[in-house]
């Protein structure tokens, strides 16, 4: 074995998640270790492994620090590298994306209880974290009811109570039938494609499956070419800012007139969805290994 490759998870997800397994067996295959490893994990001898990949770490946000400290320890061996992974941590990186030309959905970024925001020109809106994964602490709500701004600020108040900055965005409803797109890269290339259903039901926080995410409905769709484009623009931007990604994934919705916009852009520990695209583990592993 010329490479010992830790597949770094959290504690809920000891073994990985069901769809990253068969990397293990993939990696051996090509003639690589590769062994699951909860990062946060005070036991683990991370000197022991020459390279240290990020999958299944969905307690990050809860731990953000702790995080960002364990990542910066491990710069040199860690992919994605710890510059990308801290700078994508936190969703205040759409403004970067929006100030390179990229269509991303209107955000207002509220960093204090007192600051001043407005509900959307929309049906229905959205409040949640900049610092959050899984749909978490994300609430939709209905525009013209008086009592979402109540609700809404609310939830500001308890988002920025444990310094976190909250978003406030429009709730682009050409999802409820479509979905959202995700666009999954392998080494800066396009891999592979999913429809993600709609997630967020109106005035209902949706219970996580661990605490960490929700369920969701997942199958293979072949991108627009509008949608590849935008997503082949993202991937630009990121590796001239930083590197070429292992692995990224970007998230589209579709505007009120059909076009693309950016919802996020995973680079952290995002699902990848291998099962809807066998090949993908192979070309995974042979640009993480090489």
């Amino acid at each position: 074995m010329s490479l010992r490759i830790a597949l770094a998870t959290c504690r809920e997800l000891p073994e990985l998640d069901p769809d990253d397994q068969p990397l293990v067996e993939v990696f051996a295959v090509a003639g690589f270790e590769a062994t699951p490893v909860v990062w946060s994990d005070p036991g683990v001898d991370w000197d022991s492994f020459d390279r240290v990949i990020i999958r299944n770490t969905w307690d990050y946000t809860d731990h953000l620090g702790d995080f960002l400290a364990w990542a910066t320890r491990l710069r040199g061996k860690i992919l994605n590298p710890v510059d990308m992974v801290r700078w994508n941590s936190d969703k205040t990186y759409l403004q970067d994306l929006k100030d390179a030309n990229i269509p991303v959905i209107d955000t207002q970024f509220i960093s204090t209880p007192t600051s001043q925001w407005v509900i959307p020109a929309s049906v229905d809106f959205v409040v949640k974290p900049s610092v959050s994964a899984g749909s978490r602490d994300t609430l939709r709500l209905a525009a013209a009811d008086p009592q979402s701004r109540v609700r809404g600020q609310e939830l500001i108040e308890s988002i920025t109570a444990v310094g976190k900055s909250a978003m406030v965005q429009p709730y682009l409803d050409r999802v409820d039938a479509e979905g959202e797109t995700a666009l999954l890269y392998i080494g800066g290339e396009f891999s592979h494609s999913i429809r993600k259903g709609p997630l967020l039901q109106k005035d209902i926080e949706v219970e996580h499956v661990h605490g960490l995410f929700l369920q969701e409905d997942i199958s293979p769709r072949i991108p627009r070419t509008e949608q590849r484009d935008l997503a082949d623009r993202v991937i630009d931007v990121i590796s001239g800012r930083f590197e070429t990604p292992l692995y990224a994934r970007v998230d589209l919705l579709d505007d009120h007139e059909g076009r693309p916009m950016v919802l996020e852009v995973e680079l952290v520990e995002p699902s990848i969805f291998f099962g809807t695209s066998p090949a993908s583990y192979d070309r995974f592993v042979a640009v993480a290994s090489a």
